[in-house]
């Protein structure tokens, strides 16, 4: 029988860090980078808030493409924005195929397998809804030796709707309110645009602020949770259920 309490998670920057994806910048280009002002870390946090925003927007105007491809094809428009007079002189094709590829090895963030575990031993099912494509995030998963059923395993490349339009949310939350009499799931992420969306839609929210360190609620409204750590997220969600 289908457990009536259910979590939905966020995957990348939630539970999956990007600390490999840095390694693999400063291995690659570090000192080319530093050469020119440019600090490895802050190249990859502009890289992925540009890939954001340029997926939403492709997505907002029904143009979606996979995120994966958007980041891929911005590289080099994010060197020129970061000063770079040449970018493709700058860095080669194989720079770049070199740090997509090990995009491919992110790793689990510290706790995320305790939160995961913390849940289920509580009586919830564990979803995972993605604007990454299921194969790279199934591999997450699987490298880091946590279950994650295929049918848990979500993404908005299936429907062709980017968060955080609350129409990627919805169909996942009409589905679990159907299925467990009317009973509002959970969404968690370390992404406050992302969880404050999904709550925007209907769901429980639940937010970590072990990525952005700051929830800004002036902007994004409060929460149902927020914690400093995975697990410690975890705990809380369980304890607000049981209050319920």
């Amino acid at each position: 029988m289908a457990s009536s309490k259910n979590v939905v998670f966020d995957i990348v920057g939630t539970l999956v860090c990007y600390d490999h994806l840095y390694d693999a910048i400063e291995r690659r280009l570090g000192d080319r980078l530093r050469a020119q002002g440019i600090k490895p870390y802050l190249l990859a946090q502009t890289w992925m808030e540009a890939a954001e925003r340029e997926y939403t927007n492709l997505s907002i105007s029904r143009r979606y493409k996979p995120y994966g491809d958007v980041f891929e094809a911005l590289f080099y428009r994010v060197l020129w924005m970061g000063g770079i007079s040449q970018p493709r002189v700058f860095a080669s094709p194989e720079d770049l195929q070199f740090i997509m590829q090990e995009y491919e090895s992110l790793t689990m963030r510290p706790g995320a397998a305790e939160c995961v575990q913390k849940l289920r031993d509580a009586g919830f099912t564990v979803w995972a809804f993605t604007a990454g494509d299921l194969r790279r995030v199934s591999a997450y998963f699987q490298q880091a030796g946590i279950a994650m059923p295929s049918e848990n395993l979500l993404s908005c490349d299936s429907t062709g709707v980017g968060k955080p339009d609350l129409a990627a949310y919805q169909p996942l939350l009409e589905k679990l309110m159907r299925e467990n009499g009317g009973k509002i799931p959970w969404f968690a992420a370390a992404h406050m645009w992302d969880v404050s969306a999904a709550r925007t839609a209907g769901f429980k929210g639940a937010y970590c602020t072990v990525l952005e360190l700051e929830p800004l609620h002036d902007l994004f409204g409060e929460m149902d949770v927020v914690d400093d750590s995975l697990p410690g997220m975890a705990d809380k969600i369980i304890a607000a259920q049981a209050a319920s």
